[in-house]
């Protein structure tokens, strides 16, 4: 009980609303969002600019100096069941103020390496834990305090990734030339220690209805009545369903986390109290029967407080498929930044006009956040969310086959803008829209993000020397685009299958059991619950 109490460290007290805010205190939380994109995800992706150095002053090759990025990016998405089960346990603020002074140290330690090995230590796995421990926390929390603007909040604060490709690439470049590699290492660290700021800012959000001196019972909805009006009459094994039902009422409210309103109702606070007022039922009015049920009830909410990691989406379809679309994306995305330079000085384009190429995709990446942000804010596609995502990797798809086919300038730099523009659509909503109900909702978004980063790792570190064994293999660059291109192929496949399998057209035999086993437990209480009606007509006759 002591540990479910301290379980989060707070630095700023949790906001309580009535309802998701869709602003308030959110649009903080968005603009540390923002700058946690810049100095996570950002610096990961020009870290580019220090190849060169590194290859250089230490002697050693391409392929050695590259697994520093890929051991970073291995570790960050890895470790997302971790930052899971740290958020469960001490809250958003105290993991990414910790995981800000991870990247701190360890970018700042890069600097001071001697070894190649050694910069595989210090920003392979301390840095990149420290990006895993920030970056998966932040995008959580700002789902929660957003509910119609989600996509377009989150889409719009994710421009921070971009903007450091296209604009802090090149001052970082300026000052390197200046001072060197070592001390711009070590200025770039000094500034990553803002995300410890960022972290401090993410209060936890609570939602408890608003006090009223009317009487509460009249405003319930009839759901709510229903569920506790049938759990005043049951009796026998069949009320534990129905005060589950209350349960999940009560949990409706709150957007901390399923293992936070438990705590809470442990501790007796007075939001607890006034949920269940909310629902007709106050604490000093309970029925023996409900009470003998509801210290049970208690001891297994206890119980839920050290369940830091909701493994149950693992039996949803529909989260397994999503899975797999993440994955196979995953190994879409690696090519045109990698390659599509040497892609282009192959096709006959020099050197000095190839270079636009990445400046192309880093300007319509955020074009495309900015456009995927606002069209999923639209009403028009509020329950279509996934079907444009959907049409959005499948586009992915064809511009990936269509980077082998053209061999001029401004084809490929065509090409390069729709994957920039498309990638950008993805990149920024893949994580967010695990909190549809379509996928495994909301109110289980922090385990999900985490197993499903953990998922993605695997694609995040095969992916870059797949390309290079085929390059190698077949002496054409065209090869690793076609991989990516199957990829991406692959993972439209299985999205498409997610919202089928939501409804319960896959999977039929577990989801057709369950619906089956919850519509028993309805049946029989409403049973009782006419049974107990029609007495007490009697009785009153």
């Amino acid at each position: 009980m002591t540990l479910c109490r301290f379980k989060n460290l707070k630095f700023l007290g949790p906001n309580k609303y009535s309802e998701v805010p869709d602003g308030g205190w959110g649009w903080v939380v968005a603009v540390a969002f923002f700058l946690v994109e810049i100095f996570t995800y950002g610096t990961i992706k020009i870290f580019g600019i220090f190849l060169l150095d590194l290859k250089t002053e230490f002697k050693e090759s391409n392929s050695r100096i590259s697994w520093v990025v890929s051991i970073a990016v291995f570790v960050m998405t890895f470790n997302g069941p971790l930052a899971s089960v740290m958020t469960n346990r001490f809250g958003y603020q105290f993991v990414v103020m910790i995981g800000g002074l991870l990247i701190c140290s360890g970018t700042i330690a890069t600097s001071f390496a001697s070894s190649i090995n050694q910069i595989y230590i210090t920003y392979g796995f301390v840095a990149g834990l420290g990006y895993c421990l920030t970056f998966l926390p932040t995008v959580t929390i700002l789902s929660k305090y957003f509910n119609r603007r989600r996509s377009l909040v989150v889409a719009v604060a994710s421009i921070g990734e971009s903007l450091s490709l296209f604009a802090l690439a090149p001052a970082y470049s300026a000052v390197r030339d200046k001072i060197g590699w070592r001390h711009t290492m070590t200025l770039i660290g000094a500034l990553q220690s803002i995300i410890v700021v960022c972290g401090a800012l993410l209060r936890p959000v609570l939602i408890v209805p608003r006090e009223s001196d009317s009487t509460d019972a009249d405003k319930s909805s009839p759901k709510e009545l229903e569920a506790l009006q049938e759990c005043g009459h049951v009796e026998g094994s069949n009320q534990e369903s129905c005060l589950r039902k209350e349960n999940e009422m009560i949990d409706s409210y709150g957007t901390t986390g399923v293992s936070d309103l438990k705590c809470l109702k442990d501790e007796k606070s007075p939001e607890e109290n006034a949920l269940l007022q909310k629902g007709g039922v106050k604490e000093t009015e309970r029925t023996p029967t409900v009470t003998s049920q509801e210290n049970d009830n208690e001891k297994q909410g206890i119980k839920d407080c050290s369940k830091l990691l909701d493994f149950s989406i693992l039996r949803e379809c529909s989260f397994i498929l999503y899975s797999l679309f993440g994955l196979f994306a995953t190994l879409g995305f690696f090519a045109p930044p990698l390659y599509v330079i040497e892609l282009s000085v192959s096709h006959g384009v020099e050197r000095d006009r190839a270079a636009f190429m990445l400046s192309i995709i880093a300007v319509a990446e955020i074009l495309g956040r900015f456009f995927i942000g606002w069209i999923l804010s639209h009403r028009l596609f509020s329950g279509k969310k996934l079907l444009v995502l959907l049409v959005c990797v499948i586009i992915m798809t064809l511009d990936l086959v269509g980077f082998t086919l053209v061999k001029e300038f401004y084809g490929l730099a065509v090409c390069c803008a729709l994957y920039g523009f498309f990638m950008g659509t993805i990149s920024c909503t893949h994580i967010p829209l695990l909190a549809e109900d379509d996928v495994v909702g909301i109110e289980r978004m922090t385990s999900a993000g985490g197993v499903y980063v953990f998922i993605q790792s695997f694609a995040g570190l095969a992916g870059p020397p797949l390309g290079g064994v085929l390059v190698d293999v077949t002496k054409n660059y065209g090869a690793a685009f076609y991989s990516c291109a199957i990829g991406m192929g692959l993972s439209a496949l299985f999205l498409g299958l997610v919202r089928p399998a939501k409804k319960g057209m896959l999977c039929r035999r577990g989801c057709s059991k369950q619906s089956a086993l919850d519509q028993q437990n309805k049946d029989s209480c409403e049973e009782q619950n006419g049974e107990q009606r029609q007495a007490d007509a009697a009785a009153a006759h």
